[in-house]
């Protein structure tokens, strides 16, 4: 399982870059020079997903972020390392209080512009290319490990800063991971939703 982390690793220090899921930032809250959080607008595009239903939310972010590795560095129709986007992203859904996380996570992985227009297929049948609109979201940033507790935390903590959080979804959530899942000082966002 760490031969795609290694991939990663090295990739990236060698030939190629992380590209960005691009986005165009509408505004942000600040107080007292802190960020508070962002409102950005994603525009629509292909991202390769799993869902996975671990345990706990930590297995299914590790081996569905395993499996989407093995996709990026060869498992795909192309047999090439696709390259490697920032953030993967996991789709989580709780309960309407926000007490609980389901165990149902979905981890997704944007693909470069390069394969946007054709994405290459996954060898691995879970994985499917999905079209996600395009998208406002409000993002916090918060660093440290992502489980049910953090991620319940940081959900509620950007949910009192929002002037009107019921303009969002409340149910499902994303949390951003740009650095990998087993590194110990992970940099993370909470993104939000708005509605349509």
């Amino acid at each position: 399982m760490a031969e795609p982390i290694q991939q990663l690793s090295s990739n990236n220090q060698g030939r190629s870059h992380r590209e960005q899921v691009p986005f165009a930032l509408l505004g942000r809250k600040e107080k007292c020079g802190e960020i508070l959080y962002e409102k950005r607008h994603y525009e629509k595009g292909h991202w390769a997903c799993i869902t996975m239903h671990e345990e706990t939310y930590e297995q299914s972010i590790c081996y569905g972020f395993m499996r989407i590795m093995k996709y990026i560095c060869q498992q795909n129709s192309l047999g090439d390392y696709l390259g490697m986007t920032l953030p993967i992203v996991t789709v989580v859904r709780t309960d309407e209080n926000h007490s609980g996380i389901s165990h149902n996570v979905t981890v997704a992985y944007y693909l470069p512009t390069e394969h946007q227009a054709q994405p290459p297929q996954p060898l691995d049948n879970d994985i499917v290319i999905e079209i996600w609109p395009a998208a406002v979201v409000y993002t916090r940033a918060f660093s440290g490990p992502t489980n049910e507790v953090t991620i319940i935390n940081q959900i509620n903590i950007l949910a009192e800063l929002l002037d009107s959080p019921e303009a969002c979804v409340n149910d499902s959530f994303i949390v951003a991971g740009y650095t990998n899942p087993a590194h110990s000082n992970r940099q993370n966002e909470i993104w939000f939703l708005e509605r349509h």
